[in-house]
């Protein structure tokens, strides 16, 4: 049974070697713990491409944590979909504990309220400590929402988003005032292709599957058959070389006229002039503060528009935050409510 002083939990959408639970990590004494499970790939039901996209980067990021000399535990989910049917965070998590002598538990927050609370529960069955660390990747604590929430008759956005662009010093000039005198450009964000059409688009970046993600896919085909969508044009960044490579582009590229069409549409066009980064972000391969200073930077050096800029900005630093304080503000209150069969509505 080996001896682990401390358990560093790194969830599937937690990959980043500047987390939290690596501030006091050693390599010596510590473990990372990762898990691919059953259970929060049917929890909700996934296209087959999202399966991909999250089982990918784990297994890249638990290559990089190992090349960086982190001993990483990790469970794999096996190729033959009869295997591990039930598998969720808590099973495998208490069968790690039960292989091993762990003292404590450390885990960056987690996005899920039900993620955390089984992680508590878990921690509590072995009789040990699980150190919620705050998740360094956003702007806006939980707590930091909840003071700004207070006492207020409605949560307004726009609100929010100009007390952050304040606090983080974004666009904003040494009286706190906006750049260009306005907080926002949206009404110069509602441009339409005109029946010509949008004109030639600059192709995205497409990042054909190495063999970590071609075993993923097989993985994928055969236990989740059965969930929707087709993974054969598969082309999402999985590492973080890639996620900044599609930020570059998208900067160079597309950043130019994001905001004047943000809400246009087209027959046939996917992407238009959007990034693709949200999942990259979401799995924390790239750090909101770096997208958001890439889009300042190309608005400083004459790149883009003020207009263009903060209407990509606003999208980060104002609705992305947004959300996820709404989420944590009202999601344990929901869960409570919602445990004891009340009306909610």
């Amino acid at each position: 049974m080996t001896k682990i002083r401390q358990l560093a939990i790194v969830l599937g959408d937690q990959l980043n070697l500047d987390s939290a639970v690596f501030e006091d990590f050693d390599p010596r004494v510590d473990r990372v713990w990762m898990a691919e499970n059953q259970e929060e790939a049917t929890h909700v039901w996934n296209h087959q491409s999202r399966l991909v996209a999250f089982f990918a980067p784990m297994r890249h990021f638990r290559e990089a944590l190992r090349r960086n000399g982190h001993e990483v535990l990790y469970h794999e989910l096996p190729l033959d979909g009869r295997q591990a049917r039930t598998s969720s965070f808590a099973s495998l998590l208490a069968e790690t504990l039960r292989e091993h002598s762990v003292e404590r538990l450390v885990v960056a927050q987690p996005g899920d309220y039900r993620v955390l609370e089984s992680l508590r529960q878990t921690a509590l069955a072995a009789n040990l400590e699980l150190e919620v660390c705050p998740d360094l990747h956003f702007y806006c604590t939980p707590e930091r929402f909840a003071d700004w929430a207070r006492d207020r008759k409605a949560m307004v956005l726009d609100s929010f988003y100009r007390v952050m662009r304040r606090e983080h010093d974004i666009l904003v000039n040494d009286e706190g005032k906006p750049e260009g005198g306005d907080w926002n450009y949206d009404q110069q964000n509602r441009g339409t292709f005109g029946k010509s059409g949008p004109g030639a688009i600059p192709p995205t970046p497409s990042f054909a599957p190495d063999a970590i993600t071609r075993d993923v896919i097989d993985m994928v085909r055969h236990r989740f058959a059965k969930h929707p969508g087709d993974i054969e044009s598969f082309d999402l960044p999985v590492t973080r070389e890639q996620a900044i490579e599609l930020l570059d582009d998208f900067v160079t590229h597309r950043l130019p006229n994001f905001g004047n069409y943000q809400d246009a549409m087209w027959s046939d066009q996917h992407f238009l002039y959007h990034s693709r980064l949200s999942h990259a972000m979401n799995l924390h391969l790239l750090a909101p503060r770096e997208v958001v200073a890439a889009a300042v930077a190309a608005y400083r050096e004459d790149q883009v528009s003020l207009a263009n800029a903060e209407g990509f900005i606003r999208q980060i630093l104002g609705w992305r935050e947004y959300v996820r304080g709404i989420y944590w503000l009202k999601m344990p209150e929901y869960s409570q409510h919602n445990s004891l069969g009340c009306d909610l509505d």
